[in-house]
């Protein structure tokens, strides 16, 4: 089976394009790092790290330190697909991310974003 295009981009090509998104809402970068190192494990350093060394999604999920726990609660419609019924699990992870910044992009709290 082909692989997704997505996953041989470098998550470093994508990651200003989160940025500008929710830039043009009033929110931060530091919120999207913080969104991103939620869902991923990663701190700071690591995050900034694999955007330095232009990983590539699915090498950028691989080395993850840990999926949040509460990724299961991350529910609803992103790019017509319900994110929790996608069945490949790397796409499945790159839409959460999507379906993160798009809330934060359309103002929810970062407590809501986060699943606190």
């Amino acid at each position: 089976m082909k692989k997704h295009k997505i996953y041989t981009m470098a998550f470093a090509s994508v990651y200003p394009h989160y940025v500008t998104k929710a830039e043009k809402k009033g929110r931060t970068k530091a919120e999207v790092d913080e969104i991103i190192c939620w869902l991923t494990g990663y701190d700071h350093e690591t995050l900034q790290s694999q955007i330095v060394q232009k990983t590539n999604f699915e090498t950028f999920f691989e080395q993850a330190p840990q999926l949040n726990p509460n990724v299961s609660k991350i529910t609803g419609v992103i790019c017509g697909y319900r994110v929790e019924e996608i069945e490949d699990e790397l796409m499945q992870k790159i839409r959460y991310m999507d379906k993160l910044i798009d809330e934060l992009a359309k103002g929810k709290a970062m407590e809501k974003i986060l699943r606190k």
